[in-house]
């Protein structure tokens, strides 16, 4: 059985005035409790994690993984949606991942992310962690790690990058925003928010990070959790909050729920 993990963090968006603080720290946190837990961990970070380079590592992990491996993808950055073209989305949008050049490449699809997944072998396991995504309010949890002056959305809107001919309608534009990759698929997902929230880039004691990986991460060093499902619990001690008005989620079974973390 071999665990293999997929570590990506963008914070740089050319031509989108749109830059991010965060989201490579978070590709780099990630990649050192995943190593530390036993995982051959590759990074994309800014420039190199490309449309094209986000699907070819993807897709390469996943064809090149047997029965009894484990996948661990995790992504910091812009989430942002585009018209939904197959008919398969109640809102009428597709959620997506933003590539570093996405302005010129596009984004990457909850269908396309479905697609890869899909090719998955028998056995394999797959786990995603987003911390991207859209905004809602509810008040309560820990604020005392919170640096002042932050945070700030990962959510990028399709008039930053989207051509002015290409844009959807305005009343698509106004309706409420979704985010969270229910349709991407795998075993198990983690996101940074509810369908109608956004995830939040800020800062703690001075460094940048996303809310939901800083607190999965204290969640999972202080509470040692046994199962996702406990690790899921244990991060909702700390989001949302007044500042940080965004609800962690999780989705999958309820045996995928009670797998052992990162096994």
């Amino acid at each position: 059985m071999s665990k293999k993990a997929l570590c990506i963090g963008i914070n740089d968006y050319p031509g989108t005035q749109n830059d991010l603080s965060g989201c490579v720290n978070d590709a780099n946190d990630w990649a050192a409790e995943l190593t530390a837990r036993g995982f051959t961990v590759d990074k994309l970070l800014d420039a190199a994690a490309t449309k094209a380079a986000m699907v070819a590592a993807i897709g390469g992990l996943i064809d090149g993984a047997a029965k009894g491996d484990s996948l661990i993808f995790t992504y910091s950055g812009h989430g942002t949606w585009v018209p939904d073209r197959s008919g398969d989305e109640p809102d009428g949008r597709d959620e997506a991942l933003c590539p570093h050049d996405l302005a010129t490449k596009g984004a990457l699809l909850d269908d396309d992310i479905h697609a890869l997944f899909s090719r998955r072998k028998a056995g394999v396991r797959i786990v995603l962690i987003s911390d991207s995504c859209h905004s809602g309010s509810v008040t309560r949890g820990s604020e005392e790690d919170i640096d002042p002056g932050v945070p700030r959305i990962r959510f990028m809107p399709p008039e930053a990058w989207m051509a002015k001919e290409d844009l959807p309608p305005a009343q698509l534009r106004a309706a409420i925003p979704r985010g969270g990759f229910t349709r991407a698929g795998g075993d198990l997902l983690l996101a940074g928010c509810l369908d109608t929230e956004y995830s939040y880039d800020t800062r703690f004691n001075g460094r940048p990070n996303g809310a939901f990986t800083f607190y999965a991460l204290k969640a999972l060093r202080e509470a040692k959790p046994t199962s996702y499902e406990k690790w899921f619990n244990a991060i909702r001690a700390y989001l949302p909050s007044t500042r940080l008005p965004q609800t962690p989620q999780i989705f999958g079974t309820k045996t995928a729920r009670r797998f052992k973390i990162f096994q």
